[in-house]
């Protein structure tokens, strides 16, 4: 059984402390394997709050992680830094930009939506989609394979519309054709999960869409609490499935408590063409 646990959105500058120590308890808890961070480390990429980031992913104590820049990791009124240097203070605290894992029952491959000149928009380019595609055919048939973005490639909100990652369309085919299982993100601070044949019809194989909440920042939105993903999957079992937990924070018991749970039929082992 590999777990995996999906956080986004903690905008260090506008965490708050109860909120840390209850994931910290749930973690330690849960035991997860690999971390995924899906962007918005930070609230303003200053250098300080990429080291709070950094010395709370210390505390977590998870040896796997993937950490992924959103938009707000980038600076904002620096606009000397946002020209010359977009991920400076990223880099100092975190020093990939599109980091990956590989375990025997799981490969997570992260891209880099984020552009420096256009704000919140992300934008996907081919040359990404192609990288991640060769990628994903060379996994193991029987790895769960995710790939992990900042912005969300599919939306159940019109109002949300305007923040769909620019380029998702041909992302989500050229992966679905390529074996991927899931793909995870954030930016929105909507926690869902929807399958992305609702998109496209006429995908070759299932593939998922799992967005995470914010996990720390005060900035929740839609009256939903702090939130996270724990992502659960064994290779072994047949049908081949994951099963995604999602839990919130409660504020009366000053800890996280599981309030949803998606079990996700994915399709057969996937051998590369």
């Amino acid at each position: 059984m590999s777990t995996v646990l999906h956080l986004s959105d903690p905008h260090f500058g506008t965490d708050q402390s109860p909120v840390e120590e209850a994931l910290l308890q749930l973690a330690g808890t849960q035991q997860p394997d690999l971390l995924i961070l899906s962007g918005d480390v930070t609230q303003r990429a200053r250098r300080h709050q990429f080291d709070r980031a950094a010395a709370f992913l210390q505390r977590l104590g998870i040896a796997n992680t993937i950490v992924l820049p959103g938009n707000h990791d980038i600076p904002l009124f620096n606009v000397f830094a946002r020209a010359f240097t977009p991920y400076g203070n990223y880099m100092r605290a975190f020093d990939d930009l599109e980091p990956e894992y590989e375990s025997e029952d799981l490969l997570a491959v992260g891209v880099n939506t984020t552009r420096p000149g256009r704000h919140t928009v992300g934008t996907i380019s081919p040359k990404q989609i192609d990288r991640i595609s060769r990628r994903l055919r060379h996994a193991a048939p029987e790895q769960l394979r995710i790939v992990v973005t900042h912005q969300p490639v599919h939306v159940i909100r019109p109002s949300d519309e305007k923040n769909i990652l620019r380029g998702h369309l041909d992302a989500v085919q050229a992966w679905a054709s390529a074996g991927a299982d899931l793909i995870l993100g954030g930016h929105i601070h909507l926690p869902y999960v929807r399958p992305l044949k609702e998109i496209l019809p006429d995908l070759p194989r299932p593939l998922w869409a799992v967005q995470a909440g914010t996990s720390l920042s005060w900035r929740i939105r839609s009256s939903i609490p702090n939130s996270v993903n724990i992502i659960r999957y064994l290779a072994s079992d047949t049908p081949r499935h994951c099963v995604v937990d999602r839990w919130d924070y409660d504020h009366e018991r000053g800890s996280f408590a599981r309030t949803d749970q998606h079990v996700l039929h994915l399709g057969d082992t996937f051998t590369a063409r």
